[in-house]
């Protein structure tokens, strides 16, 4: 799966010309290639409490008090709480991959770093590309509807400040919001003075949200008790809508949980990533899936599911035993709950540009970082201006499911990425041209260190440094540039080739087997007979990769990749398959349209790869 391409070479071998020319796809960097040739470091300022407050303020957006009345009313009943526990678990899926991967590759980029540093060049910026699009849109969208829950505040839209009240352009569509923009920029702001004050900002405003939330568990109990729990005395049940409603219900409010991903973009600046992102991750979601389940079963029973009000469920749920006044503070959490969001949106993708500015896949102003703040201060205020200026002129609402395209794409990528670095990890990582030009200075430098190295055959030593675990190779090679020898495991693993090329196969054959099954089963227009043969096959390749990935031992390679001593994803292969499967049929569903605005996105970004990213790669000189 390694490859060391030398793309100047490309056509010289007669029938592979037109492979060799497109292994610029598959060429892949070192797991900490991004600090050897960038001179400022992000400020390595956060532990665990900041981590779980970026991933709760970023996941718990307004949509909690708005989609249990929804997701009640159409699909789950009174079983919403069992919805939401579905949808956590499959979410945890996916934070089970991010946490080992954030552990051993702690470096800014989230998905795009570990796509680049396990698949390949051509799946890392396809990754990038979409998490641009899905972190700017949703920034945009949630900004702009920050200013109707303010407006509960003074008593309605009319009554906001003329600054902050929305305008109609005359004889256009356009509706102009500016504190949308305001918020926006303010937030910017505070994201350029550093990492450690932005995100203690977002932990308070973070915690404003949780005891709003806490109210509503806590005032809403004692109404239930009060009034005998109302809506969980009915003659249709506790599953209404059947097994096939709560299994919709959980798909639905499966996006809720998006959000977690944004703590492993901040793995360069933090003070103990091995320990400390998979305990963000992890207790992000728990918190997360634990207050989603709890305000469901709350509201739930208050009230009888279709008597809920789909636009303001847990306030009119209040309203309806005479606690009027709640709605004071469920707006308030509302509203905090959106700012909250908003940051955590606007956080990691400066950070996203960071990484691929650093490997010469954008400009290299992206990968400026500031040397007060600390944080990539050109592309904060890039980004900043971007959802300003989206957020107060256009109404993006339409386009918010796009975001989701961004976010299941890395979630599958992430997880493709476990199996690769379980069974066939890295074994031939191109090194970079600036490695080759700075031999020859560091040579000299390093002799004595080469010598200990070396035995007495001249020989490499395959011990790592403290800092940098190596990563193997699969050819038994001579190496004696001080240099590459951190870098590099050295052993004759010959015998292994065929083994990978058939785990390899294995992995791919899989992952078809999981887009055909997942399309079958959800194009209901095809003829039966045909859908069930594609559903046959699709299983039978998903099955039979499990069983064999299941039934072959693991790469012994793995235990030298990235950094060591972090957290590992229990149940491989099963689930990151399961988590492959799950956000394969969910990307399948999001919808023609989606996909016909998301497809204009990614071809504009091959353009932007071929004529700039390809030819500007730090690896464009690989040896």
């Amino acid at each position: 799966m390694g490859f060391s391409a030398d793309s100047s070479g490309g056509g010289s071998h007669g029938g592979q010309g037109s492979w060799t020319s497109m292994r610029f796809l598959t060429r892949r960097k070192l797991v900490d290639s991004s600090h050897q040739k960038t001179e400022g470091q992000l400020a390595k300022e956060l532990s665990v409490p900041h981590l779980i407050g970026i991933g709760v303020g970023s996941t718990i957006g307004a949509g909690v008090y708005v989609l249990v009345g929804t997701v009640a009313r159409e699909h789950s009943g009174p079983a919403l709480a069992f919805s939401f526990l579905i949808a956590g678990l499959a979410a945890a899926l996916s934070a089970f991959c991010y946490a080992e991967l954030a552990s051993r590759c702690p470096s800014a980029g989230s998905a795009y770093h570990y796509s680049y540093i396990c698949i390949g060049e051509g799946a890392a910026w396809l990754i990038g590309w979409a998490l641009i699009l899905e972190y700017t849109i949703g920034s945009s969208t949630v900004a702009r509807g920050i200013s109707p829950n303010m407006a509960a505040f003074f008593g309605g839209m009319d009554h906001l400040p003329f600054f902050l009240a929305r305008h109609h352009i005359p004889g256009t569509d356009m509706v102009v919001d500016p504190c949308a923009a305001i918020v926006t920029l303010i937030i910017t702001g505070l994201l350029c003075v550093g990492i450690k004050a932005s995100t203690t900002v977002q932990g308070i405003i973070t915690s404003v949200n949780v005891c709003a939330l806490m109210f509503v568990i806590i005032a809403g109990t004692y109404l239930g008790f009060k009034s005998g729990w109302a809506g969980y005395e009915l003659p249709s049940g506790y599953f209404p809508f059947g097994f096939d409603g709560l299994l919709a219900g959980s798909a639905t409010v499966f996006f809720a949980y998006i959000g977690f991903d944004s703590v492993a973009s901040t793995a360069e600046e933090v003070k103990n990533p091995q320990r400390d992102l998979p305990l963000g991750i992890g207790a992000a979601v728990f918190l997360c899936c634990a207050l989603y389940m709890i305000v469901s079963i709350v509201v739930v029973g208050l009230v009888p599911y279709y008597a809920i009000d789909p636009d303001t469920p847990v306030s009119s749920a209040f309203a309806n035993h005479g606690m009027q006044w709640a709605a004071y503070v469920i707006n308030a959490g509302a509203f905090t709950a959106l700012c909250s969001s908003l940051m955590g949106g606007i956080l990691p993708q400066p950070r996203i540009l960071m990484a691929m500015a650093r490997d010469g896949l954008l400009p290299p102003l992206f990968s400026d970082i500031n040397k007060c703040s600390h944080i990539p201060l050109k592309s904060t205020v890039t980004t900043g201006l971007v959802a300003a200026i989206m957020a107060a002129l256009m109404d993006v609402s339409e386009l918010a499911g796009m975001v989701s395209v961004g976010t299941l794409l890395a979630f599958t990528m992430v997880a493709i990425s476990i199996l690769i670095l379980r069974y066939i990890p890295p074994d031939e990582v191109p090194l970079p041209s600036f490695h080759e030009q700075s031999n020859d200075s560091v040579s000299s430098k390093n002799s004595s260190i080469s010598d200990r190295r070396c035995d007495k055959h001249g020989e490499v030593n395959i011990s790592a440094s403290e800092d940098i675990k190596p990563v193997a190779t699969k050819e038994d090679m001579r190496i004696h540039c001080p240099l590459i020898s951190q870098h590099f495991n050295i052993g004759n693993h010959l015998h292994e080739g065929h083994r990978r090329k058939i785990v390899g196969w294995t992995i791919a054959l899989t992952c078809l087997g999981v887009l055909i099954l997942t399309y079958a089963a959800s194009a209901s227009n095809l003829p039966r007979p045909v859908r069930f043969t594609f559903c046959g096959v699709g299983g039978f390749l998903v099955l039979s990769g499990l069983i064999f990935l299941t039934c072959i031992n693991q790469d012994d390679a793995r235990h030298n990749f990235g950094y060591s001593g972090g957290f590992l994803c229990p149940w491989v292969p099963l689930l990151p398959i399961a988590s492959i499967l799950i956000n394969c049929y969910l990307l399948i569903n999001l919808g023609a349209d989606t996909w016909a605005r998301v497809s204009i996105w990614l071809a504009i970004g091959v353009l932007v790869y071929v004529f700039y990213g390809r030819t500007h790669s730090s690896l464009r000189n690989a040896v």
